[in-house]
């Protein structure tokens, strides 16, 4: 709204009238986040919990798991049969790599 008038900065009522603009939408933004504080305090309190449902449940999780050592299925692959992205096993298995790396070992061992 008072995007396009024009406030000239250079006078001392320009620089009043933007300070008091600036102070005002500090004070607002302020109340925000005071209410959004407060709203997600007592929906804790509710026993309410915020965010997006996790769809790695421990059962998905062992899952992935007990695939990973086979080196014939992908990580893409597995997570297309457990109805899961990629992305969801590499969050849920901070070791998944090194799972990946141990695997490949005992092929190269069996193959020799």
């Amino acid at each position: 709204m008072f995007a396009h008038e024009r406030l000239d900065t250079t006078t001392p009522g320009g620089r009043l009238v933007f300070r008091v603009f600036a102070a005002l939408a500090e004070f607002i933004r302020e109340l925000i986040v005071s209410g959004t504080r407060e709203g997600l305090d007592a929906a804790r309190a509710r026993g309410r919990v915020g965010g997006r449902p996790t769809v790695a449940t421990p059962e998905i999780i062992r899952a992935a798991r007990d695939l990973l050592p086979n080196s014939e299925n992908s990580i893409t692959s597995i997570a297309k049969l457990l109805g899961v992205s990629p992305s969801t096993l590499y969050n849920h298995i901070p070791d998944l790599q090194e799972l990946r790396a141990g695997s490949r070992v005992p092929n190269q061992l069996a193959a020799g």
